[in-house]
Protein backbone atom coordinates (compact mmCIF):
# COMPACT_ATOMS: atom_id res chain seq x y z
CA UNK A 1 0.00 0.00 0.00
CA UNK A 2 1.36 3.42 -0.89
CA UNK A 3 2.52 5.74 1.86
CA UNK A 4 -0.08 8.35 0.89
CA UNK A 5 -2.89 5.82 0.93
CA UNK A 6 -1.72 4.50 4.30
CA UNK A 7 -1.58 8.02 5.74
CA UNK A 8 -5.10 8.71 4.45
CA UNK A 9 -6.34 5.51 6.15
CA UNK A 10 -4.58 6.47 9.41
CA UNK A 11 -6.22 9.89 9.19
CA UNK A 12 -9.63 8.32 8.44
CA UNK A 13 -9.26 6.12 11.52
CA UNK A 14 -8.43 9.17 13.65
CA UNK A 15 -11.35 11.18 12.28
CA UNK A 16 -13.83 8.31 12.71
CA UNK A 17 -12.58 7.66 16.25
CA UNK A 18 -12.93 11.34 17.10
CA UNK A 19 -16.09 12.34 15.21
CA UNK A 20 -17.82 9.08 14.27
CA UNK A 21 -18.74 7.82 10.82
CA UNK A 22 -21.41 10.48 10.37
CA UNK A 23 -18.84 13.13 11.22
CA UNK A 24 -16.42 11.94 8.53
CA UNK A 25 -16.17 14.69 5.92
CA UNK A 26 -13.83 14.26 2.98
CA UNK A 27 -12.56 17.84 3.36
CA UNK A 28 -11.69 17.25 7.02
CA UNK A 29 -10.10 13.92 6.14
CA UNK A 30 -7.98 15.59 3.47
CA UNK A 31 -6.83 18.24 5.96
CA UNK A 32 -6.07 15.57 8.60
CA UNK A 33 -4.05 13.53 6.08
CA UNK A 34 -2.38 16.57 4.53
CA UNK A 35 -3.58 15.72 1.02
CA UNK A 36 -6.10 17.07 -1.48
CA UNK A 37 -9.68 15.83 -1.64
CA UNK A 38 -9.07 14.77 -5.25
CA UNK A 39 -6.30 12.43 -4.07
CA UNK A 40 -8.71 10.85 -1.60
CA UNK A 41 -11.26 10.28 -4.36
CA UNK A 42 -8.49 8.95 -6.63
CA UNK A 43 -7.56 6.29 -4.06
CA UNK A 44 -11.03 5.47 -2.68
CA UNK A 45 -13.62 6.58 -5.32
CA UNK A 46 -16.31 7.56 -2.80
CA UNK A 47 -17.22 7.74 0.88
CA UNK A 48 -18.27 4.06 0.94
CA UNK A 49 -14.83 3.14 -0.42
CA UNK A 50 -13.18 5.20 2.31
CA UNK A 51 -15.21 3.41 4.99
CA UNK A 52 -14.61 -0.05 3.52
CA UNK A 53 -10.84 0.45 3.25
CA UNK A 54 -10.67 2.06 6.71
CA UNK A 55 -12.41 -1.00 8.17
CA UNK A 56 -9.82 -3.22 6.45
CA UNK A 57 -7.02 -0.97 7.72
CA UNK A 58 -8.33 -1.19 11.28
CA UNK A 59 -8.59 -4.98 11.06
CA UNK A 60 -5.09 -5.30 9.62
CA UNK A 61 -3.66 -3.00 12.27
CA UNK A 62 -5.34 -5.02 15.02
CA UNK A 63 -3.89 -8.19 13.50
CA UNK A 64 -0.43 -6.62 13.72
CA UNK A 65 -0.60 -5.45 17.31
CA UNK A 66 -2.28 -8.62 18.55
CA UNK A 67 0.48 -10.66 16.91
CA UNK A 68 3.10 -8.92 19.07
CA UNK A 69 4.62 -11.11 21.72
CA UNK A 70 6.03 -10.34 25.11
CA UNK A 71 9.78 -11.03 25.45
CA UNK A 72 10.29 -14.65 26.43
CA UNK A 73 6.66 -15.60 25.80
CA UNK A 74 6.20 -19.30 25.06
CA UNK A 75 4.56 -19.63 21.64
CA UNK A 76 4.05 -23.34 22.25
CA UNK A 77 1.36 -22.69 24.88
CA UNK A 78 -1.95 -22.35 23.00
CA UNK A 79 -3.82 -21.14 26.11
CA UNK A 80 -1.30 -18.34 26.64
CA UNK A 81 -1.43 -17.42 22.95
CA UNK A 82 -5.23 -17.18 23.01
CA UNK A 83 -5.15 -15.02 26.14
CA UNK A 84 -2.39 -12.82 24.75
CA UNK A 85 -4.20 -12.19 21.44
CA UNK A 86 -7.41 -11.19 23.20
CA UNK A 87 -5.76 -9.15 25.96
CA UNK A 88 -3.74 -7.14 23.44
CA UNK A 89 -7.07 -5.64 22.35
CA UNK A 90 -7.25 -4.06 25.82
CA UNK A 91 -4.04 -2.01 25.90
CA UNK A 92 -3.85 1.60 26.93
CA UNK A 93 -1.97 2.77 23.85
CA UNK A 94 -3.07 5.48 21.41
CA UNK A 95 -3.17 2.98 18.55
CA UNK A 96 -5.41 0.49 20.37
CA UNK A 97 -7.67 3.22 21.77
CA UNK A 98 -8.06 4.75 18.30
CA UNK A 99 -8.59 1.39 16.61
CA UNK A 100 -11.15 0.20 19.15
CA UNK A 101 -13.04 3.48 19.08
CA UNK A 102 -13.14 3.60 15.27
CA UNK A 103 -14.22 -0.06 15.12
CA UNK A 104 -17.07 0.69 17.52
CA UNK A 105 -18.15 3.70 15.45
CA UNK A 106 -18.11 1.67 12.23
CA UNK A 107 -20.04 -1.16 13.89
CA UNK A 108 -22.64 1.25 15.25
CA UNK A 109 -23.08 2.92 11.86
CA UNK A 110 -23.53 -0.47 10.19
CA UNK A 111 -26.90 -0.72 11.93
CA UNK A 112 -28.22 1.88 9.47
CA UNK A 113 -26.00 1.18 6.43
CA UNK A 114 -26.55 -2.16 4.67
CA UNK A 115 -23.32 -1.96 2.65
CA UNK A 116 -21.24 -1.16 5.72
CA UNK A 117 -23.16 -3.83 7.65
CA UNK A 118 -21.97 -6.46 5.16
CA UNK A 119 -18.34 -5.31 5.48
CA UNK A 120 -18.50 -5.26 9.29
CA UNK A 121 -20.10 -8.72 9.30
CA UNK A 122 -17.26 -10.08 7.14
CA UNK A 123 -14.61 -8.53 9.37
CA UNK A 124 -16.34 -9.88 12.47
CA UNK A 125 -16.64 -13.33 10.92
CA UNK A 126 -12.92 -13.35 10.14
CA UNK A 127 -12.07 -12.31 13.71
CA UNK A 128 -14.36 -14.94 15.23
CA UNK A 129 -12.88 -17.60 12.95
CA UNK A 130 -9.33 -16.65 14.03
CA UNK A 131 -10.28 -16.88 17.70
CA UNK A 132 -12.08 -20.20 17.10
CA UNK A 133 -8.84 -21.56 15.58
CA UNK A 134 -6.90 -20.47 18.66
CA UNK A 135 -9.52 -22.10 20.88
CA UNK A 136 -9.22 -25.33 18.86
CA UNK A 137 -5.47 -25.40 19.57
CA UNK A 138 -6.00 -24.60 23.24
CA UNK A 139 -8.83 -27.13 23.66
CA UNK A 140 -8.31 -29.78 20.95
CA UNK A 141 -10.94 -32.14 22.35
CA UNK A 142 -13.72 -29.62 21.66
CA UNK A 143 -15.86 -29.53 18.55
CA UNK A 144 -15.77 -26.92 15.78
CA UNK A 145 -19.28 -25.65 16.66
CA UNK A 146 -18.29 -25.35 20.33
CA UNK A 147 -15.13 -23.43 19.40
CA UNK A 148 -17.13 -21.12 17.13
CA UNK A 149 -19.71 -20.45 19.86
CA UNK A 150 -16.98 -19.76 22.43
CA UNK A 151 -15.23 -17.43 19.98
CA UNK A 152 -18.51 -15.54 19.45
CA UNK A 153 -18.94 -15.13 23.19
CA UNK A 154 -15.35 -14.02 23.79
CA UNK A 155 -15.22 -11.51 20.93
CA UNK A 156 -18.62 -10.06 21.86
CA UNK A 157 -17.51 -9.75 25.48
CA UNK A 158 -14.27 -8.11 24.40
CA UNK A 159 -16.15 -5.54 22.32
CA UNK A 160 -18.41 -4.73 25.25
CA UNK A 161 -15.55 -4.51 27.73
CA UNK A 162 -13.65 -2.28 25.32
CA UNK A 163 -16.57 0.15 25.04
CA UNK A 164 -16.96 0.28 28.81
CA UNK A 165 -13.23 0.82 29.33
CA UNK A 166 -12.94 3.47 26.60
CA UNK A 167 -15.99 5.33 27.92
CA UNK A 168 -14.54 5.39 31.43
CA UNK A 169 -17.15 3.18 33.08
CA UNK A 170 -14.74 0.29 33.68
CA UNK A 171 -11.07 0.43 34.73
CA UNK A 172 -8.73 -1.23 32.23
CA UNK A 173 -7.31 -3.75 34.70
CA UNK A 174 -10.81 -4.83 35.73
CA UNK A 175 -11.79 -5.27 32.07
CA UNK A 176 -8.67 -7.39 31.50
CA UNK A 177 -9.44 -9.50 34.57
CA UNK A 178 -13.03 -10.10 33.43
CA UNK A 179 -11.77 -11.15 30.01
CA UNK A 180 -9.19 -13.51 31.55
CA UNK A 181 -11.91 -15.07 33.71
CA UNK A 182 -14.11 -15.58 30.65
CA UNK A 183 -11.24 -17.18 28.72
CA UNK A 184 -10.67 -19.60 31.59
CA UNK A 185 -14.38 -20.47 31.72
CA UNK A 186 -14.43 -21.14 27.98
CA UNK A 187 -11.26 -23.25 28.06
CA UNK A 188 -12.38 -25.26 31.08
CA UNK A 189 -15.92 -25.78 29.73
CA UNK A 190 -16.51 -29.44 28.99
Amino acid sequence: MSDRRTEILRAATRVIARRGVRGLRVGELAAEAGVSTSLIYYHFTDRAGILRRTLEFISDRADRYTAEREPGEDRADPRAELSQVLLLELQDTPEVRENSTAWGELRASAVFDAELREDVAKATHTWVHEIADLLAHARPMGTAPAHAAAAERLTALLEGLSVRWLSGSLPLEHARRLLMDAIEVELDHR
